[in-house]
């Protein structure tokens, strides 16, 4: 066996998660749920500070009662 060392770089990990590839890469995949999950729901795309994020969600009375009863967003994220 070999005696390899792993050396992580966490500035540059940091880096990547609050970059704008990373921030373009979970816009596109929220986009795609949002389209999916149809009329009545939104989205939102943020910088935590340690990594970007998007967040689909009910906008709408009717929108939040077909999630509820349905899991709508959850199946159309998968």
């Amino acid at each position: 066996m070999s005696n390899n060392k792993i050396v992580v770089l966490y500035d540059g990990v940091g880096a990547l998660l609050r970059g704008n590839e990373m921030k373009d890469l979970v816009t596109n995949y929220a986009g795609e749920v949002l389209q999916r999950a149809g009329a009545g729901y939104s989205m939102r795309v943020h910088n935590t500070g340690q990594r970007q994020a998007a967040n689909v969600f009910p906008e709408t009375p009717e929108a939040s009662k077909d999630n509820l009863q349905n899991n709508t967003l959850l199946k159309v994220a998968k």
